[in-house]
């Protein structure tokens, strides 16, 4: 090493504290609160979501499809068509509903083992087949929590973050219906959530080769990585469960641009080399391998048995254990490129489809659910409803705060909102792709993958209300009242909608004076 170079790293040594606050800065605060306040607001969420969840007792509308699927999953492997009306005799207590046919399904098989594990245990009825959307909904709560208090350094915040997602009505809603959505939104999240925690482990450890070895151009390579291994896991699980979780894929990109501005930001002289030859080619396991056979197993129940849609068993079994194998897969990727088909030309209307564009405003929320009954509630009309919409105090928020982070990253460069804006983007942007170009039927909760990047812009801009340590009192005082205030809003927001959430009896004039937009709402 020459003398220059030993001085420059002497100098740099002296420093390594500073770097060391600078690239993983530390979590103040109690340890147990970190986990002991996320854990509480979940429980709160979890309340509400298992509260009464076998109500309605009915099937409410795309359950009608997911339910019998996963039903069927766990019963044959497979999903197997069902009898003329399966869902009459299913809520009568007669599963014997199952018909002697593959049925040609268009989403792959995750979700459906998941709702299929509530129907295990619980039984075929409403409980059962909510009961695990229910559990993943819940448990996303505490996942954002966490999420947000990394971000943010703040156990205040983390907690905010999660007390909105408990609070938000879509959420809500795709908690306590067997839908796939729930599921693809929750394996997101922690997707994301792991990269954020790879990002501190991995700085952690280019800090401690920073402070006890000769510093190199590239830097060194930062060993195994389980978090992002983890991250790719749930990637796959997203993609298991329906396609559009490839879209996040993106995500990984984001953390090898991390691990490239963490070498730079110690002073290495080729960081993005560094990161491009050290990190990415064993990054490629947790972004390609890790995945891909995660997807595959989901498939487990397809490969082992002959009852599926396009399985060909005959001619596989036909020409011995290896022409199987082959056929196997060379059937699954017939399948598959007959379900791109179908999702390229899904053009039938519907009256509660939406356009992307209108999504942030709430503008088309869809009926799960709705009963007109008569003489049960004190007045003569009355109803009985569950209205697939977000709370408007939170998604209005959100689009003020989303504008703050555009700013706020442009200004300053901060990792913290380019990754939220980026999740908001991909989980809404390519959607504009489908409707313009194929005119593909589309729904409102389609775009609950967005809402845990709209409530972390929400949770940063309240970072920046109420300042950092150190702040003056004045401020930090003004900036809680607004956030308080904020949450405040959103919990009676959400409590007025409960109603209409949650399938409760009101007179007919209370249920329609929960429209907000009466035109669009109804």
């Amino acid at each position: 090493m020459a003398v220059t170079d030993f001085l420059n790293l002497k100098e740099t040594r002296l420093s390594a504290p500073s770097v060391r606050d600078r690239l993983v800065p530390p979590m103040p605060g109690n340890p147990l609160w970190g986990w002991l306040g996320p854990i509480l607001v979940m429980i709160f969420g979890g309340v509400l979501r298992f509260l009464n969840l076998g109500h309605p007792k009915a099937v409410v509308f795309d359950e009608t499809y997911y339910a019998k699927d996963a039903f069927s999953i766990i019963t044959n492997l497979v999903e197997r068509t069902f009898i003329k009306d399966a869902d009459k005799a299913i809520l009568a207590g007669n599963t014997d509903v199952f018909a002697n046919e593959p049925s040609y399904v268009v989403h792959p098989p995750l979700g459906k083992w998941l709702i299929g594990a509530g129907e295990w245990l619980y039984g075929m009825n409403p409980l059962g087949w909510r009961v695990a959307a229910a559990f993943f909904g819940t448990l996303s709560i505490l996942i954002i929590a966490r999420l947000a208090r990394r971000m943010t350094r703040s156990t205040l915040l983390g907690c905010f973050a999660g007390l909105l997602l408990a609070l938000d009505g879509l959420h809500f809603v795709l908690s306590r219906t067997a839908l796939l959505d729930i599921f693809l939104m929750f394996f997101v999240l922690a997707a994301f959530a792991c990269l954020v925690v790879d990002r501190d482990k991995a700085r952690a450890r280019l800090v401690d080769w920073y402070e006890t070895s000769a510093v190199t151009a590239e830097g060194p390579w930062l060993g195994v990585r389980p978090w992002r291994i983890a991250a790719g896991l749930m990637l796959g699980a997203a993609c298991a469960v329906k396609w559009s979780g490839a879209f996040f894929f993106v995500f990984f990109i984001m953390s090898w641009l991390w691990d490239a501005g963490a070498r730079k930001a110690v002073g290495l002289r080729s960081p993005y080399r560094g990161a491009l030859v050290k990190d990415v080619p064993t990054g490629l396991i947790a972004a390609v391998v890790v995945p891909a056979v995660t997807y595959l197993v989901s498939w487990t129940g397809w490969f082992v048995t002959d009852k599926g849609w396009g399985r060909n068993w005959e001619e596989a079994t036909s020409s011995g254990p290896f022409y199987f194998l082959f056929s196997s897969f060379r059937s699954l990727v017939d399948y598959h490129l007959q379900v791109l088909s179908f999702h390229s030309d899904l053009t039938s209307t519907h009256p509660y489809q939406s356009e992307p564009w209108s999504w942030p405003l709430l503008l088309r929320p869809v009926a799960f659910y709705y009963e007109g009954r008569q003489d049960v509630c004190g007045v003569k009309d009355c109803s009985e409803a569950v209205l697939g919409v977000g709370t408007p105090v939170i998604w209005y928020g959100a689009l003020a705060a989303l504008v703050a982070l555009i700013a706020w990253y442009v200004a300053s460069r901060d990792w913290r909102a380019g990754a939220v804006l980026l999740g908001y983007a991909v989980a809404w942007l390519p959607w504009f792709y489908f409707a313009f170009k194929d005119d593909r039927t589309m729904f409102l909760f389609y775009a609950i993958p967005m809402l845990p990047f709209m409530i972390l812009a929400i949770t940063l801009c309240a970072g920046l209300l109420i300042g950092p340590k150190g702040s003056s009192q004045t401020r930090r005082t003004v900036g809680a009242a607004i956030v308080g205030s904020f949450a405040l809003l959103a919990l009676i927001n959400f409590w007025w909608l409960y109603p209409v959430l949650s399938a409760e009896v009101i007179p007919y004039t209370q249920w329609k004076a929960r429209m907000l937009f009466e035109k669009r709402w109804i």
